[in-house]
C-alpha cells in the first residue's frame, strides 16, 4: 500500500494513454481482457470529442495516473431526474487502501448532488466480494433483483424490430 498523497482531477486528452492502460488492468482483473477494444484515441474522441458521451476523473500520485472513474449522464423516468452512472472504476492495487477509491465515490457523489441527479449508481460484477463490502460500507444498496441486459457487437448491428 502506498500512502502517498493524491489528488483527484478533471481527465484530460493527455491522460488517455494512461487511462486506456488502467482500462486494461481493470479488464485483466476481471477476466474480461478478450473484450477490451479500447483505444487512447477512441476514448478521446468520446471524452473530448464535439459531442462528449462521458466524463473521467482522475487519481494522481506524485504526478502519476493511478486511478480514473469514468462515468455519464442517464436518466430516470421514474423520478423525472438525471441520475450519474459509473461506467468504471478503478485504483492500481499498490494504491488500494490509501482512501483514492473512497475519494472517487464520494467525489463523484457531491457531483451528482451538485448536477440535481436523482440517483448515483453502477454495477458490481457478484463475485467480487471486497468491492461489494466496500460498496456497502460508503452507503450503497446492491439491488440483487435487477440484472443487466446488453446488445453488442454483431448482435447489435443486426437488431431489428
Amino acid at each position: 500500500m502506498n500512502s502517498d498523497a493524491h489528488i483527484l482531477r478533471p481527465a484530460s486528452p493527455a491522460d488517455m494513454p494512461a487511462v486506456t492502460g488502467l482500462i486494461r488492468e481493470l479488464a485483466d482483473f476481471e477476466q474480461l481482457s478478450h473484450l477490451v477494444q479500447t483505444t487512447p484515441e477512441a476514448l478521446q474522441r468520446h471524452l473530448f470529442g464535439e459531442r462528449p458521451a462521458a466524463e473521467a476523473v482522475v487519481a494522481e500520485v506524485g504526478g502519476v495516473v493511478v486511478g480514473f472513474a469514468l462515468f455519464f449522464t442517464n436518466f430516470s423516468t421514474f423520478l423525472a431526474q438525471p441520475g450519474l452512472y459509473l461506467e468504471d472504476l478503478y485504483v492500481q492495487p499498490m494504491h488500494r487502501g490509501c482512501g483514492i477509491g473512497r475519494a472517487l465515490l464520494a467525489h463523484l457523489g457531491a457531483l451528482a448532488v451538485a448536477r440535481d441527479c436523482g440517483r448515483f449508481e453502477w454495477s458490481v460484477l457478484d463475485w467480487n466480494a471486497n468491492a461489494i463490502r466496500f460498496y456497502e460500507r460508503m452507503g450503497a444498496t446492491v439491488m440483487p433483483e435487477w440484472r443487466i441486459c446488453r446488445i453488442s457487437g454483431q448482435a447489435l448491428a443486426g437488431f431489428r424490430r
